[in-house]
């Protein structure tokens, strides 16, 4: 990984005082990307390209001083700073995009199509695997906003692919107050800021734990998020003393019944009355 990473900063001017022959460094020039022709809230650039809130201050100061950005309050919330770029600004985007250009194509120009088709596949690879390693997987609050935009876009899914469509109000509740300490727990995954991911677990004294409200984003799906959101649901069931963990699901969900029966749950006789439940499964917790 090192060696990869040494390699390509090499490779692509990364080390260079002048990014692209340019007239900043890669710093700027990224920041200056990133605020794109629509402009963007100051929160969210910090929070896309995971930097402190001092140095993205620093950066853009520099930009403002250089003519090339504006930052301002939000028109829909003064308390929000958003950056814009000037027409300066957008010209030296639009010259950074040509030039980024001209040195992708001269990266791969030695290479012959063969190769060129391998190389796309191994990026795109990689590419995956690393920004799995950026999701986080935290417990918080089932009424947060982060929460909600979870289980509404888990509702909007589950109403999309259920023969029968998805009522919430048929369906057995979780309720926030079952799925918040002491009686339960949330789970959100997150990617940059953003939940992509959940699943919230219910205790019951003497009796096993359900498991409810697993959601994976589509756009996270294939990073073997799945598995990590399972994992730690089970792990979390654990250290509060649980043995047994329970969960149903509709057998249009296929891709989670696979996850479920390679994770080590086995099917069950039902345990509920569930109106969208199809299968049944338990597992039990060793260790």
């Amino acid at each position: 990984m090192r060696r990869f990473n040494r390699l390509h900063t090499q490779r692509v001017g990364a080390l260079e005082a002048r990014f692209l022959g340019g007239d900043r460094p890669l710093g700027e020039a990224r920041v200056l990307w990133e605020i794109g022709e629509q402009g963007r809230e100051v929160r969210d650039l910090r929070r896309q390209l995971d930097l402190d809130s001092g140095y993205v201050s620093r950066l853009l100061r520099s930009l403002e001083a250089a003519g090339l950005v504006t930052v301002g309050p939000s028109a829909a919330d003064r308390r929000v700073r958003t950056a814009r770029l000037t027409a300066a600004g957008r010209a030296e985007r639009d010259e950074l995009d040509r030039r980024s250009d001209e040195l992708a194509s001269s990266l791969i120009a030695p290479l012959s199509g063969r190769q060129r088709a391998r190389l796309a596949g191994a990026l795109a690879e990689v590419e995956r695997l690393l920004e799995a390693g950026t999701v986080g997987i935290e417990v918080i609050d089932p009424g947060s906003p982060a929460a909600q935009r979870c289980l509404g876009a888990y509702y909007r899914e589950l109403d999309g692919r259920f023969p029968t469509g998805f009522d919430p109000g048929r369906s057995l509740p979780a309720a926030i107050d079952e799925m918040r300490a002491p009686a339960g727990a949330f789970l959100v995954a997150s990617r940059r800021g953003e939940p992509v991911g959940c699943g919230a677990l219910k205790f019951h004294p003497g009796a096993p734990t359900e498991l409810k409200r697993m959601w994976v984003d589509q756009s996270a799906r294939g990073l073997g998020l799945g598995r990590r959101l399972l994992e730690r649901l089970e792990q979390h069931a654990a250290e509060h003393g649980s043995d047994v963990v329970r969960l149903e699901t509709n057998g249009s969900l296929t891709e989670a019944i696979a996850l479920y029966r390679s994770a080590g749950y086995r099917e069950v006789a039902a345990f509920n009355d569930e109106a969208y439940a199809d299968h049944w499964f338990e597992k039990r917790l060793d260790g």
